[in-house]
């Protein structure tokens, strides 16, 4: 994940369209309701809430690297949900789990390699990985524009060298680097989803440009986002394309 936190608060009330992408994924997820599920990289577990729907006699586990993420998850969702702060390389379960759901997370994680390794050794054999994170060509408009505000003064100084935390896989590379840690029925492909926030300026802040802002003193950081905004056209629509994932533990690996 990256070193930045996140405005859990502002994430959390304009995420409406990370929550409907989420129960799409979920949908993939063929649920008995009696399972225990990992939600990997829960946020502020708006799509966590919609699992435990789908679990009445189940277990939800729920982990973020963010703490401000988690604060927020664990004040929202019952007590019997399981909520940890976690980082998905370093993830350990003392009992594997019948499934992985997983929606806007894996693009923060460099290292895919090792986290679908960590993800296979946290599943029981036969069990499912349900996953969407950005992929290849994700928000190109907007970090378009960003490039070309890093490039100007006064954020130039505080971008030198800078290639973001982000990594945007191609779905080959996602077919290879599932296969290499065990995984098999893989399924990879991209989708591209169009949306208009009600609070594009908002929007920009928290989901898109935080790890921007982060690289900046605070007196620079919204200007910075309102010089990308005054960049992009009217209404503003952020293009994303989405690398969607369904792989399986083999039954007898």
């Amino acid at each position: 994940m990256s070193a930045r936190d996140w405005d859990a608060a502002s994430y959390d009330r304009i995420s409406g369209p990370h929550e409907e992408l989420g129960r799409v994924v979920l949908d993939r997820l063929a649920l008995r309701g009696d399972e225990t599920v990992l939600d990997a990289g829960c946020g502020t577990g708006r799509v966590t809430r919609a699992l435990l729907e789908r679990l009445p006699r189940g277990r939800v586990i729920a982990v973020d690297a963010s703490p401000a993420m988690i604060a927020v998850a664990r004040a929202a969702l019952p007590p019997e949900v399981d909520v940890r702060r976690a980082d998905l390389l370093e993830l350990e379960l003392d009992e594997p789990v019948d499934a992985i759901l997983s929606t806007a997370t894996f693009h923060w994680v460099l290292d895919h390699d090792r986290l679908f390794a960590r993800l296979f050794a946290a599943l029981a054999p036969g069990g499912w990985l349900a996953a969407q994170c950005g992929g290849e060509g994700n928000v190109a408009n907007i970090h378009g524009a960003a490039a070309a505000v890093c490039a100007r003064e006064p954020f130039a100084p505080h971008f030198e060298g800078w290639t973001g935390p982000w990594r945007f896989a191609t779905p080959a590379q996602t077919r290879a680097s599932l296969a290499a840690a065990g995984f098999d029925s893989i399924e990879a492909w991209l989708e591209r989803v169009d949306v208009v926030p009600e609070e594009p300026v908002e929007f920009l802040r928290t989901m898109t440009l935080g790890p921007h802002r982060y690289r900046l003193p605070p007196e620079l950081r919204d200007p910075f986002v309102d010089a990308v905004f005054e960049r992009l056209p009217a209404p503003l629509t952020i293009e994303y394309v989405r690398l969607n994932i369904d792989a399986r533990r083999p039954p007898t690996g």
